[in-house]
């Protein structure tokens, strides 16, 4: 699916993945190192024509890990240890785009909204296809856990049992409308 059907399909999640994913100017990335770890990096995301757009530094590891293995984790930045903010993650595949004419829409619109022009075909650029949307974060007054996942739209609240524990999911439906 791309960024523009989460606009569509469900409004209050693409508003607030717009908030916390696009808006900071930065996104963590993971990708599959060669030997199957993680690898975590800092990347600069860009929305174009209706999708995601990730570039990286030609022949950096993270790209030809992508190149190797295209599925993905994009998470949002944490800036603080309550949770209040929430964490947004997408899980999907990247897909390289080697095609001039959109290496040089992306660098035009790179510069102007990033305020830094890449050089077409001195990059790698990906699309971010995505699979699965979650949204998760902490109310530390009320001691629980709030959830929304797309798709399939489920949203729930999770209250603190313990300091280390959840208890059971309650319905609760304030960013996935049902479809």
């Amino acid at each position: 699916m791309k960024w523009s059907d989460i606009a569509q399909e469900q409004p209050r999640l693409s508003a607030l993945a717009q908030e916390r994913l696009i808006q900071p100017g930065v996104v963590l990335v993971v990708t599959t190192r060669r030997d199957g770890t993680p690898r975590l990096s800092p990347v600069e995301p860009l929305v174009m024509e209706g999708d995601l757009w990730l570039s990286l530094m030609w022949q950096s590891t993270k790209a030809l890990d992508l190149l190797r293995d295209p599925r993905i984790l994009v998470h949002s930045v944490i800036t603080s240890r309550d949770g209040t903010e929430g964490e947004f993650k997408i899980r999907g595949t990247a897909r390289a785009e080697d095609d001039g004419g959109v290496q040089r829409r992306y660098a035009d619109a790179a510069a102007s909204e990033l305020g830094w022009e890449p050089i077409p075909g001195r990059f790698h650029l990906f699309a971010v296809d995505i699979d699965h949307i979650t949204f998760i974060s902490y109310d530390p007054v009320a001691e629980s856990q709030h959830v929304a996942m797309w798709p399939p739209g489920r949203e729930f609240v999770r209250p603190h049992d313990s300091a280390t524990s959840l208890g059971d999911p309650e319905p609760v439906s304030d960013l996935i409308q049902a479809s």
